[in-house]
């Protein structure tokens, strides 16, 4: 088969996955990550992974299947990071969709859905290998089961929901709050990329969550 992968920004933490991912199926398929959807050459499957370009059905029409990632139990949680909305909110499972991409964002047909655990303890980097490898896994069935996959249409029946585009304000914490209550949105923060931060005293302060066991 001929698979390509198109993951929109490489210092994404998917793509320690990704990279692996590829070079154990380059044995066995023409496969290809690339950054950018001008560089993708076609073929049986294209994998829309944190993609932040549009792809249209003019891009779509050079694969047999375009597939996403989504990280919720669609049609709810549609839109930007779910999974994390979805903690915030209390959530201590998170549910996976691979489905077909469409012009219509998140509203494609389900190939097949996936649930695992996120205990309330479980840190932004412990999620995110949960997640990735729960990913992994649905890439591996869309490969395995290609030409045997039946998917179905979404269930209308089941009312929707857009989350909004988070944005580095959203990972601000109000010092007058206690901990506790703000946990679930300090734990979700990738430092690196998203640190949560407080500001106090007419100073920023970044704010690093450790486990930190005797």
């Amino acid at each position: 088969m001929k698979i390509s992968v198109l993951c929109s920004d490489k210092n994404h933490p998917v793509n320690s996955y990704l990279e692996k991912w590829v070079e154990q199926k380059r044995s066995l398929h023409q496969i290809e990550l690339v950054r950018r959807k001008k560089d993708l050459s076609g073929g049986d499957i294209l994998f829309l992974i944190s993609c932040a370009e549009i792809v249209d059905a003019t891009d779509r029409a050079a694969y047999q299947s375009t597939l996403v990632l989504h990280a919720s139990d669609l049609p709810r949680g549609r839109g930007w990071s779910p999974h994390i909305w979805n903690i915030i909110e209390g959530a201590e499972e998170v549910t996976l969709s691979l489905l077909e991409a469409n012009d219509k964002v998140d509203t494609g047909r389900i190939w097949k859905k996936m649930s695992f655990p996120v205990p309330k303890h479980a840190l932004w980097h412990e999620i995110n290998a949960s997640l990735f490898e729960a990913e992994i896994q649905l890439m591996n069935y869309a490969v395995d089961e290609f030409h045997t996959v039946e998917p179905v249409e979404q269930d209308l029946s089941v009312k929707s929901n857009y989350y909004r585009l988070r944005t580095p304000a959203d990972s601000e914490i109000d010092p007058h709050k206690s901990l506790a209550s703000q946990f679930d949105v300090v734990r979700v923060c990738d430092p690196n990329r998203f640190p949560a931060f407080f500001e106090l005293h007419g100073k920023k302060y970044k704010l690093i969550l450790e486990k930190y066991d005797d």
